[in-house]
């Protein structure tokens, strides 16, 4: 059951590689918002009928979560996402390639720190925990299962329509807030011209805050996100232009964008005058099974190097594919199942190593206890070099 992992909530996109008619290059072709969610539905019923809850011992949930009882991983390796310059480190250095150098050199290192200058020190776990397309009720149980078993970084998208039943879940599990990383979305890309994308933008941040505080007591975020670019430079300048508003109200702690490409983050790094907070953090379909490439036909490693030499951390949705046309075949898991053997690992297990070690972090989803606990743990082993570059060729063999 593990290859149909939906992953991210960004399924609602029809992926495709083009350049609009305002010259912005690369970018995801978004249905509307409702079919978006259908599609959503489909895709979460599909694997629902092969991961569904265990209804044994093990996965029976406590109405109360105490953080003592989670174990609190070895952080000592931290690595520093900076503004301007990539990934830094006082041993590691600059550039993309030291990501994955530190990963390797460091198993146990499961989050970096996200920020520069007045922002700079926001812990970030690599592993998060993406709610889907199903009712409050579901989205509080598998979150109350998420905290339980350790995950304490969470997107919940507003796509998914469920952000009560999550705020309710934080609020009843008793974990201090400081302890958890959350992260919100705003759908506003079919809004036209700077000014209509800045209403909408504005409107859905409100939106966001109004149901998690008003469900979950939760008075502030830690990273907001943008599902989707607006169709040009100058909408996603209004998109922006929200999102830091919110900011200046301390009312979140860190922006993020989805599925944009680097010429779409230049809309905001290159608005010199007007940008005043950065991006952070790039959700994009990346996975074994699939990681296309940019125009000019950049690699995996290329596709990350691209955002952290903007300062952008990657975080994969569908990291176990399984959308737009992201599928593990056979031969994909039986790879990654031998690679695994002598780690005792999973195939799963392997595919979500090898995109912490090419630089990036990502979002999953289940529906089983025993799944969240086995995306968390892959913090205790790394991926030899020939290991990842026999895994790094797969996408071109499918």
């Amino acid at each position: 059951s593990r290859n149909n992992k939906i992953g991210l909530l960004l399924l609602s996109v029809s992926l495709c590689l083009f350049v609009n008619p305002k010259g912005v290059v690369g970018g995801f072709v978004v249905s509307n918002t409702n079919n978006g969610r259908e599609l959503l539905k489909a895709s979460a019923a599909s694997r629902n009928n092969l991961d569904n809850i265990n209804t044994d011992k093990d996965d029976v949930i406590s109405s109360k979560v105490s953080s003592s009882e989670v174990s609190r991983r070895d952080f000592s390796s931290r690595m520093v996402l900076a503004s301007g310059g990539g990934w830094l480190s006082g041993s590691f250095g600059s550039g993309i390639s030291n990501v994955g150098a530190a990963a390797a050199a460091e198993g146990s290192a499961s989050s970096v720190m996200l920020g520069a200058g007045v922002d700079a020190g926001i812990e970030f776990p690599l592993a998060s925990f993406g709610l889907q397309v199903y009712d409050d009720e579901k989205a509080y149980r598998l979150t109350m299962t998420a905290l339980e078993v350790g995950y304490r970084n969470f997107f919940a998208s507003v796509l998914a329509g469920n952000q009560r039943g999550f705020a309710k879940a934080v609020k009843d599990s008793g974990i201090p807030r400081k302890e958890l990383f959350i992260c919100g979305s705003v759908v506003s890309n079919r809004a036209q011209g700077y000014k209509d994308a800045y209403a909408a933008t504005t409107k859905g941040w409100k939106q966001n805050m109004d149901i998690f505080s008003t469900n979950g007591n939760i008075d502030y975020l830690d990273q907001i996100m943008l599902d989707y670019p607006g169709p040009d430079c100058e909408s996603i300048q209004g998109q922006w232009a929200a999102f830091q508003d919110m900011h200046s109200q301390k009312l979140v702690r860190t922006l993020a964008v989805s599925n944009f490409s680097p010429t779409q983050l230049d809309c905001i790094l290159n608005d010199k005058k007007n940008t005043k907070v950065l991006p952070l953090v790039n959700q994009l379909p990346f996975s074994v099974a699939y990681h296309p490439p940019y125009p000019g036909g950049l690699s995996a490693q290329e596709i990350v190097k691209a955002n952290a030499d903007r300062g952008v951390l990657v975080q994969a949705w569908a990291p176990l594919g399984y959308s737009l046309g992201g599928k593990f075949t056979s031969q994909m898991k039986d790879v990654c199942q031998q690679i695994g053997k002598p780690y005792g690992k999973s195939y799963a297990q392997v595919a979500l190593r090898w995109i912490v070690q090419t630089g990036a972090s990502f979002t999953t989803q289940t529906t089983k206890k025993s799944h969240f606990v086995e995306d968390l743990n892959i913090f205790d082993f790394t991926l030899s070099p020939q290991d990842m570059i026999l895994l790094d060729g797969l996408y071109k063999t499918k």
